[in-house]
């Protein structure tokens, strides 16, 4: 129930939902006063955050800084957090926008930094098939010539929460020990490493996958864009969900 819930309410708070909303009020309502008011309201809402400059600077507060691996020893597993592929029209699959959580942990396992990769990703959507994400991920491993004895698969996950339990779960059988390096996007991986440490999971942060670059800004950060409305659904959506989780 919770699953179904977090994916039907999470639309109503994203801001361009808001735009919709004081759009539509201003449409029905019969006043011209609240009719002016709710359109003013909708324009504000709408340059608020579809400015570049105040996304990028909440982004870069809120995403976990990179890190270098410094252990002389290799880790015995790199966990890979799901998301970063998705199902083809064919029912195959492709890497999207996240990718660099596979090219992260592919090179974490490649150069020794590590001994095993766990990719940990079922079908994360409400009506789901019968694609499963780490099942499609681990052919690509093996066609990159990662051998299969490294390569571990958790294909039963929907979300973060069941991504810390059925991980652990694995690693327990397979008797790995830890720290593990845990691998997602920046901007995720603040209510990961939550979820996972409330598990009882040893994780060393390793994010990836940053929507910002470096620090200062330009000129053009002040130009209305559309982009920053997708980003601020992802933030605002990390930002409730570490709430809830640290609440509960």
């Amino acid at each position: 129930m919770f699953f179904v819930l977090s994916k039907l309410l999470i639309f109503f708070v994203y801001p361009f939902s808001w735009v919709l909303a004081f759009l539509v009020a201003a449409i029905f309502v019969k006043k011209p006063k609240l009719k002016r008011r709710f359109l003013i309201i909708s324009a504000i809402v709408l340059l608020i955050f579809s400015n570049p400059f105040l996304f990028n600077r909440v982004a870069k507060s809120w995403d976990i800084k990179p890190v270098t691996v410094t252990n002389s020893r290799p880790y015995s597993c790199v966990i890979v957090l799901g998301g970063f592929s998705s199902e083809g029209a064919n029912g195959d699959g492709y890497f999207n926008g996240s990718a660099d959580r596979f090219i992260q942990g592919l090179k974490l396992i490649t150069t020794g930094k590590v001994s095993h990769i766990l990719i940990s990703g079922g079908n994360g959507n409400l009506l789901a098939s019968k694609f499963r994400e780490s099942d499609w991920v681990k052919t690509q491993l093996l066609q990159l010539k990662v051998p299969d004895s490294c390569i571990l698969i958790e294909n039963r996950s929907r979300n973060t929460l069941e991504n810390a339990a059925f991980s652990k779960s694995i690693l327990k059988e397979k008797h790995l020990p830890p720290p593990y390096l845990l691998v997602t996007s920046a901007f995720h991986m603040r209510r990961s490493i939550g979820i996972f440490k409330k598990e009882n999971m040893d994780v060393i942060a390793y994010p990836c996958n940053y929507f910002t670059g470096k620090d200062g800004f330009s000129i053009d950060e002040f130009i209305p864009d559309s982009g920053p409305l997708g980003g601020w659904n992802i933030y605002i959506k990390e930002m409730i969900g570490t709430w809830v989780n640290y609440f509960k």
